[in-house]
This record gives C-alpha cells, structure tokens and sequence, in this order.
C-alpha cells in the first residue's frame, strides 16, 4: 500500500530546499574563482583556503542532498499545480530528476577527485576518507567531470530559478508559494 500524496512541502523538505540552493548558488563562483586563482598563483594560502572551504561544504551538501533524497523517499511530494500544461509537467518532473541526480553527482565526482589526487583536507585538519586510490591521470578526468557536470547544474538551476519566477510574476498560480516557508 503506498503513502498517501502529502498537500504541501514540509517544513524540513522547505529548509533542506533552501539551505542547498543558497550553499550551491556560493559554490559555483567560488569554485570557478579558486581554479581561475590556482592557475594564476600556483596555490598559494587564500587559493588554497578557498579549495579546502570548497571541499568541505561540497561534502556538507553531499549529505544534505542525501538527506533530502531519504525525506523525500519517505514523505513524498505534493502533485503538481493543477494549471501547469503538459509541457510544463514534463518540463518540471525532467529538471527536478536532474537537479537530484547532478546535486548527488556533482559533490560525488568532486570528492573522487581529490581521493584521486590526492587532495582531501577539509576543515578542522580533517580528511575525507578515499573513495578512488590515487591516480594523477584518473583525478584530471575526474575534475574534468566534476567541471562539466557542474556547468550543467548551473544551467538546470537557472531554468529551475527561471521558471519558478515566471510561476511568481507571470502565472501567479501558487507554485513558488508551495516552496517558501510558511507557504
């Protein structure tokens, strides 16, 4: 017997939403920055400060993201707004399998990466554990990767940002409200 659908987001599927959008939406200008800085300084102290930031709230929102999945899994989803077309409904249910599948892939390529190289200091005189054996060639593709696939989270995010805009200003028809808390 399934769960019935739930009526609305809850408050901790909200939080969850919103604490991941805001750490990604830091992530991206940062990590293009920090690459831009290590080739133009040859890491020196802030590029590096910069990665080693950028590693650890990369395994924060690994596990965020987790989180979300499990919640979601076990809660469910509210069904769609009844005034979304059928383009919008496919539109809608291909960019939220895409925002899943790149939030997980993205920290996950990234976190191969620096176990590859290796590189996995993070905060606190931590270390993520290795999840690839050290491998130069292996890291470069990695990174490669983990590059790429962000540039596609990036632009699934931005349609998703754009698109919850227009439901706001243009459709007025409650969608962006479903996801503000409170809302």
């Amino acid at each position: 017997m399934s769960a019935p659908v739930p009526q609305a987001y809850s408050g901790s599927q909200k939080l969850l939403h919103w604490l991941i959008a805001l750490l990604m939406l830091g992530m991206i200008p940062v990590g293009v920055y920090m690459t831009y800085r290590g080739a133009a300084t040859n890491f020196d102290a802030l590029t590096n400060t910069l990665y080693t930031w950028h590693k650890t709230i990369g395994f924060i929102i690994l596990m965020l993201v987790l989180a979300r999945i499990w919640i979601r899994k076990k809660r469910g989803a509210p069904a769609p707004v009844s005034t979304l077309t059928p383009f919008e409904r496919f539109a809608s249910d291909a960019a939220h399998k895409a925002l899943y599948v790149l939030m997980f892939l993205v920290p996950l390529l990234g976190w191969a990466a620096v176990s590859a190289y290796p590189a996995r200091g993070v905060l606190f005189g931590l270390s993520l554990p290795p999840i690839m054996p050290v491998n130069q060639a292996l890291a470069g593709t990695l990174f490669t990767l983990h590059k790429a696939a962000a540039i596609g989270l990036a632009l699934v995010m931005a349609a998703h940002i754009g698109a919850a805009f227009m439901h706001l200003i243009v459709k007025k028809d409650g969608v962006f409200r479903r996801m503000m808390p409170g809302g």
